[in-house]
């Protein structure tokens, strides 16, 4: 995934929102440290599915236990001026109240990329780090679509660290923030013959 061309190296935040009002239709763009990239439109089926069954069981167990969090799919803006960032996650979790009409999120506690061969690096290196720029960010999960594969980085008092990757549809995906567990066989439910 490679920059958009621009005039200038880096842009400010305000400057990329008012480049999104000139934006050809039909294409999607976010900024990361300055940079200004171009999203893929028209992802493969696999990676929707993923990403509604990540959602369902996170809104499943926010409603079963009153919790007052939402999970945002990759239509809704991670926004923080600070670090120059405005990406659209996959999936992002973020707790507490949203004021009416509000149409981003400053302050996720977890982040979700579904990361293809084309997103790999972008995802497992650019992303991550600003990710983990985010004060309020807890756990930053990557889960590969064509294959089972799930690696997790969590936030501990000393740092972010790498959990063991998940790698077997047995295995559990332990948000501790949220106090969940996410099977992995529902995570890739009905993208692999095994899980439905």
């Amino acid at each position: 995934m490679t920059p958009i061309p621009a005039r200038r190296d880096r842009v400010s935040l305000a400057d990329f929102e008012e480049m999104l009002a000139d934006k050809p239709e039909g294409e999607k763009w976010k900024l990361i440290d300055g940079h200004v990239y171009k999203l893929q439109v028209g992802a493969a089926w696999e990676h929707h599915v993923i990403i509604d069954n990540i959602c369902l069981m996170l809104s499943n167990h926010f409603r079963a236990t009153g919790r007052p969090c939402r999970a945002f799919r990759e239509s809704s803006y991670l926004r923080d001026p600070r670090i120059e960032l405005s990406s659209l996650p996959d999936v992002m979790v973020r707790c507490g109240p949203l004021a009416p009409g509000q149409t981003s999120v400053a302050d996720p506690i977890v982040l979700f990329e579904v990361v293809s061969k084309g997103s790999e690096a972008h995802d497992r290196l650019t992303k991550r780090i600003a990710y983990q720029r985010l004060a309020s960010v807890k756990h930053y999960i990557l889960v590969e679509r064509d294959c089972v594969l799930v690696d997790h980085y969590i936030r501990r008092d000393a740092g972010w660290y790498g959990e063991p990757p998940l790698d077997a549809l047995d295995q559990k995906l332990t948000l501790d923030a949220l106090d969940l567990s996410l099977p992995v066989a529902e995570i890739y439910r009905d993208v692999f013959p095994a899980t439905g």
